[in-house]
């Protein structure tokens, strides 16, 4: 029997800190927190253990530096059920971040790539027949162009399909964007890469459907755009479809850290099962809502089980 394909993931790890606060500090100002994590993430970490965790075969690639956090990596990848092989060191320090959330789940973070923006076009020529026998390649902005445009290009060539998360937002490589089967954005990254577009404020206001965007980003040959609206759920565009709108949970957020982490790795598992665009989207937000109900990203990730568990819960009860 054929195995199933597997999940290819550019990989980011990040150390992170993360205070619970009740409310986000002004400049200068010193707060007690009420609950402090220091746990393995970054958002391709993220990704690569959601998707894990929903029972997807996941591969990837992750640098990590020569520091005593290299061991922190290389223990929790050993528990996780992921594998160490996917961890290359390189010469300087393990990225690490540090991030604060208010009693309203809202939040703010920064982040030191470190060894993650060491990682190159080498490196991925180094584990190139991986990256051609992936189902899905998917990458983030918390490394280089370099190693995405090497992989993209690598994946597309062997008939798979890409997935790129411009986050944190930089303006995005029109070779990368050519490589991309599928975006997925927030509404920030939307804005930005309308305005990068010539688009501008053409369609103002909160819940703008952002259709110009996709027309112009499905036009350069994309197959799907989603965008990602919080609370306002998700739309997702195909060329000469109705765009189609996830409904989002409406649960009591806690902790909106890592949320569009655990939605990307909802759609791409969906995606890679099968799943139809519809099951994947509402798999996608219902993974993003889990997470938005517990505190911190590593352990609130959920299994398949939690996953399938909160979908029957909530059934036919999200509103439109």
């Amino acid at each position: 029997m054929d195995r199933p394909a597997s999940l290819f993931v550019l990989g980011s790890l990040v150390v992170a800190c993360s205070a619970k606060v009740s409310r986000l500090p002004q400049p200068g100002e010193s707060l007690c927190a009420d609950a402090f994590t220091i746990e393995i993430g970054g958002k391709g970490f993220n990704l690569a253990l959601g998707a894990h965790r929903l029972g997807a075969r996941t591969e990837g690639i992750f640098a990590i530096g020569n520091d005593h956090f290299s061991q922190l990596a290389h223990k929790v990848f050993s528990q996780t059920g992921l594998s160490p092989t996917m961890l290359h060191p390189v010469d300087g320090p393990t990225g690490s971040g540090i991030g604060f959330t208010g009693e309203r789940g809202e939040n703010c973070l920064a982040v030191y790539p470190g060894a993650n923006r060491l990682l190159s076009a080498h490196h991925i020529r180094a584990v190139e027949q991986a990256v051609r026998g992936a189902g899905l390649v998917v990458a983030q902005f918390e490394i280089g162009d370099e190693p995405i445009l090497e992989a993209f290009s690598l994946a597309r060539a062997a008939g798979a399909r890409t997935v790129l998360n411009p986050s944190p937002y930089r303006p995005v490589d029109p070779r990368i964007l050519e490589r991309t089967s599928i975006l997925v954005l927030n509404r920030v990254e939307a804005d930005c890469i309308a305005d990068s577009l010539g688009l501008g404020d053409a369609e103002p206001g909160l819940s703008r459907p952002f259709g110009r965007l996709a027309d112009a980003l499905l036009g350069r040959g994309l197959e799907m755009v989603v965008v990602t609206l919080g609370r306002e759920g998700a739309v997702a565009y195909k060329q000469n479809a109705i765009p189609l709108r996830q409904p989002a949970f409406p649960v009591d957020a806690v902790d909106t850290l890592g949320a569009g982490d655990a939605f990307t790795a909802g759609l791409v598992t969906g995606l890679m099962e099968g799943l139809s665009l519809s099951d994947s989207l509402e798999r996608a937000a219902a993974c993003g809502a889990i997470l938005c109900e517990r505190i911190g990203v590593f352990d609130a990730l959920p299994t398949v089980t939690e996953l399938g568990l909160f979908i029957r819960t909530w059934g036919t009860r999200i509103p439109a």
